[in-house]
């Protein structure tokens, strides 16, 4: 009985100390890239761009269109030297603490204006760094996508 008595309080003290699922500084998570290859000369209004989903988890839910998304490619295992930024929608509305969401990051606005023109047949595989910063300039976790993006040259 007692051993059961100091299990049950050492799970217990492991548990409580477990890491807020809620911090000051945006937490991401990378979900998914859908669908997954995209063909050069892809056009704004193609059904088919691709979509990068993270999902946001912030204690204060400070995010809006002073807050922005950061995208870097990684292109064939190389990380671009330029880093895309991107405004957040303006969450007022729906502000809450705790806040959590997914958000979609269009495909169409990190390839535009790329330098991946080719003169043969060509699959370039693209992966991602992503991170976010909210109202406070707190900076989330930098994550790297782990389901690649294949770019199709034709």
């Amino acid at each position: 009985m007692r051993n059961t008595i100091i299990i049950f309080a050492i799970s217990f003290f492991a548990v409580s100390c477990g890491k807020d699922k809620y911090t000051s500084a945006p937490q991401i998570k990378f979900k998914s890239v859908d669908p997954n290859t995209v063909r050069s000369g892809v056009r704004i209004d193609d059904p088919n761009i691709p979509k990068i989903t993270i999902n946001v988890t912030d204690a204060e839910g400070d995010f809006g269109d002073t807050a922005y998304v950061y995208v870097r490619r990684i292109l064939n295992g190389r990380l671009h030297y330029k880093t895309d930024s991107f405004p957040m929608p303006n969450i007022n509305p729906i502000r809450t603490k705790n806040f959590q969401a997914d958000i979609r990051i269009n495909g169409f606005d990190v390839l535009l204006g790329d330098s991946l023109r080719t003169r043969r047949p060509k699959v370039d595989t693209l992966n991602f760094e992503i991170y976010i910063k909210d109202f406070a300039k707190n900076k989330s976790n930098v994550i790297r996508t782990d389901k690649p993006l294949f770019y199709v040259s034709p």
